[in-house]
């Protein structure tokens, strides 16, 4: 490498959904320097310290190079013809055996920003019969789907504020100053959060003074999960005095009100635990500017609360006429498959579940997360495809899946850094790093504009990584599964991975693949307010306001917490995100894992900031540093979570988990914490 010249090269962070353009300083195969690309249209030169960390995950000092599979209890390099022939022998042998659903495929992050990769794993999906499939669909956010799907009939409507002309802008559990907004593609977030509180107001909620929240007007520090009590609150009052101003029509006005009557000021702030001046406040802020945007996140898609907070958020931005309006929100059209060049199909979220839990419904196909350990146990699922998900960190009740996972009798990982995950697989497979493979920005609904980008591999290949899809298609194409026509046979034939991106356009696309590759960024113009959101609600009869299941998880949860009102609060521990750390990634970069407590909290367990202690409770425990911090809500304790040492994971449980969707719960669980001698 020395003595070679150093050159400049440009592509997009992968890390997360913002995609925030980089400069990247290469030399030979070694990447030296990752700044901003001030010359990006969109991100002009910002960068948070994980982008800037895209170097090091390359350079990993446990990078995987050769594939792996297991011999004699020990995993082995391995070429890839013994690699792929071995996974195909059993896998045919498992279908044959017990049929295609005895093969569960988890859809991990790893491969979720793989455009060409995620694709062939739709087709291994579809060629084992839509078998059990799990994605971070339950395990993160998945009451956004839900409700869209339930009151807006598409569960691909996806509100998005709008930063330049909101004057109200309502953050409920999301702290974007450090997530960056969930998939909403935020770049530079304090500047757009300064600019809305300066002409208008922006509030918070959440049981932490978070960055984001002492950027806000006010903030509000509710019980985590019983946020939707306030937003619930809201809707009432808005129905009764405004500001009631229909954008679009509505189904079940007045089933809404009847169900909210009697829904006090004294009892909605008994429930989220705070004062009631809080909520006056609130409904003065909303009666002031008459529109608003509700922002949701992590914070609350991962309690007990999560469907109403959403619901109820959503409620409160179409009574207010904010949905699909200037000052309120707009829709993401779709960039591949433009949703005003079609009628939109009316989808029910609900999909059939598990067979060890069938109770509880599935989501546009996806099983929960939670579901895995039984599954394996009663020998429902046989061997498991585990696309690039770190499990022992990001699936529920570490434990159980532990000493499930050896029972399969195939475990097959796409990985390219060695973790904890990869010590339970029988085979582990190598694929193309974000900077050796040719990319674009398929996930187009969670950008921040009417855009796409598209990035040529920055350096060679180390080892002998492959193509994703290629990797996925040679074992279909060995254990005798139908593989798509279009896909070549060796990704190392010239033009082959382009052509794996190519074929994810098509005629309707807002440009084409060609177009991107050669400008790398085709942005097209936002219709907003936007006609096919208007005619989709009016051809379903309008936005359904009163959807079933929710109305009935809102009186059984509602009534659970009135009955509870009085009695002690156990402490509960909710989920944090950290500015170092993006799940179970980037744990070279040194944040630290710890708890936040209140100053009384701490006193009551003689605890010290800096101490070490154990949080546990039933399901088991951990060990964290203690970080003494008053903005944080007393009766709560704030983990970060992604640690591999404080695994949040293991505080979790496979039967807590959201009746309705299968989330699995990491707000709102109770725990105690002590300090270590």
């Amino acid at each position: 490498m020395l003595g070679q010249p150093v050159v400049t090269k440009k592509t997009y962070c992968k890390v997360c959904m913002v995609h925030c353009g980089l400069e990247v300083d290469v030399q030979g195969d070694r990447i030296v320097k990752v700044r901003g690309d001030r010359a990006h249209p969109l991100s002009k030169g910002y960068t948070c310290p994980k982008g800037r960390a895209t170097g090091e995950i390359h350079h990993h000092p446990d990078a995987i190079t050769r594939p792996l599979m297991r011999k004699d209890g020990e995993l082995v390099p391995v070429s890839w013809d013994e690699a792929l022939d071995d996974i195909a022998v059993t896998l045919r042998r498992i279908i044959d055996t017990y049929g295609p659903h005895a093969v569960g495929i988890n859809f991990g992050s790893g491969l979720g920003l793989d455009s060409s990769g995620y694709a062939m794993e739709e087709a291994l999906h579809r060629a084992l019969d839509h078998g059990p499939k799990f994605t971070p669909l339950t395990i993160d956010g998945v009451a956004k789907v839900l409700v869209a799907g339930a009151v807006g009939g598409f569960p691909g409507l996806n509100p998005k504020t709008d930063y330049d002309n909101v004057d109200l802008l309502l953050y409920v559990g999301t702290n974007p100053m450090v997530s960056h907004a969930h998939n909403t593609g935020m770049f530079n977030p304090a500047v757009l959060i300064r600019e809305v509180a300066r002409r208008g107001e922006v509030w918070t909620i959440d049981p932490l003074l978070t960055e984001t929240a002492k950027f806000s007007t006010r903030h509000i520090a509710a019980y985590p999960g019983k946020d939707y009590a306030v937003l619930a609150w809201l809707v009432r009052e808005v129905l009764g005095g405004g500001p009631l101003d229909l954008a679009q029509p509505v189904q079940g006005l007045e089933d809404l009100r009847a169900l909210l009557d009697g829904y006090t000021l004294d009892k909605a702030a008994a429930i989220a635990g705070v004062p009631a001046a809080d909520l006056t406040d609130l409904l003065a802020a909303v009666r002031r500017h008459g529109k608003l945007s509700v922002e949701t996140g992590t914070g609350i898609t991962m309690s007990a609360g999560c469907n109403l907070t959403q619901w109820f958020g959503w409620l409160l931005m179409i009574l207010t006429g904010s949905m699909n309006r200037t000052g309120g929100t707009w829709f993401h059209p779709g960039f591949l498959m433009p949703f005003e060049g079609f009628e939109l199909p009316e989808i029910d979220p609900w999909t059939p579940g598990s067979k060890t839990r069938p109770e509880v419904p599935g989501v546009l196909g996806d099983w929960p997360c939670a579901v895995l350990p039984d599954e394996i146990e009663a020998g429902n699922i046989r061997a498991l495809f585990n696309f690039g998900g770190r499990l022992m960190r990001t699936f529920p009740d570490t434990n159980a899946l532990a000493a499930s996972l050896p029972k399969l009798e195939l475990n097959v990982m796409t990985e390219i850094v060695d973790n904890e995950t990869v010590a339970f697989a029988t085979h582990v497979l190598p694929t193309k790093g974000v900077l050796e493979r040719a990319e674009f920005s398929r996930w187009d609904t969670l950008n921040w504009n009417v855009s796409v980008q598209y990035s040529d591999p920055l350096v060679p290949v180390l080892g002998e990584r492959r193509s994703a899809w290629w990797v996925i298609s040679q074992i279909m194409r060995r254990a005798d599964l139908p593989v798509p026509k279009h896909v070549p046979t060796d990704d190392s034939d010239p033009g082959a991975d382009k052509a794996m991106l190519a074929s994810l356009f098509n005629p309707g696309s807002r440009c084409t693949f060609e177009e991107l590759a050669a400008s790398r960024h085709v942005e097209r113009q936002l219709e907003f307010p936007a006609a096919w959101v208007d005619r989709h609600i009016e051809r379903i009869g309008g936005w359904n306001l009163v959807p079933e299941r929710l109305v009935e998880q809102w009186r059984s949860m509602g009534a659970a917490d009135e009955a509870g009102l009085g009695q002690p609060r156990p402490l509960v521990f909710s989920s944090r995100r950290q500015r170092r750390k993006l799940n179970a990634q980037l744990d070279f970069l040194g944040a630290e894992n710890n708890v936040l407590l209140h100053p009384e909290d701490a006193d009551a367990r003689s605890i010290a900031d800096g101490d070490t202690v154990r949080a546990f409770n039933d399901n088991g425990e951990i060990e964290l540093v203690a970080r003494i911090d008053p903005g944080m809500r007393r009766g709560v304790a704030s983990l970060a979570h992604g640690h591999l040492k404080g695994n949040v994971n293991l505080l979790t449980s496979k039967t807590a988990i959201d009746p309705l969707s299968g989330m699995a719960l990491y707000s709102g669980v109770p725990v105690e914490i002590e300090a270590l001698a």
